[in-house]
């Protein structure tokens, strides 16, 4: 079982977006509890994805992505709130939102086509 390349590329370059949108919301506008929980998912997609990669089984690969998938998700609300409140601009917003959204489709697009092989 192997994750498709892009997706590991795609996901680790969005962790470091996170990374880098932790940081500013820690020292520019002093938010602790929503960045950190923006982090701590935001950063957990990747983090599944490259688990992902020695998975033990068809059904352990399926299960890891989704578990990244669900981390998008919550990613998503997290930034939601995080635009809503306005400690992020639209601009900020929409273009970290819409890269989240890419992971999103790119994993459910892996986990369907995973689970029609071969059957």
């Amino acid at each position: 079982m192997r994750a498709d390349n892009q997706i590991l590329t795609d996901s680790k370059a969005f962790a470091l977006r996170i990374i880098r949108l932790y940081k500013y919301l820690k020292e520019e506008k002093g938010v602790y509890i929503l960045s950190k929980q923006v982090l701590r998912c935001g950063t957990s997609i990747g983090a599944n994805v490259r688990e992902s990669v020695n998975a033990q089984s068809r059904m352990d690969f399926i299960n890891k992505l989704n578990i990244a998938l669900k981390e998008a998700n919550e990613t998503e609300y997290w930034l939601e709130l995080l635009h809503e409140s306005e400690y992020i601009d639209d601009k900020q917003f929409e273009s970290i939102y819409n890269d989240c959204g890419k992971l999103s489709a790119t994993l459910t697009k892996i986990i369907k086509t995973t689970k029609t092989v071969d059957h």
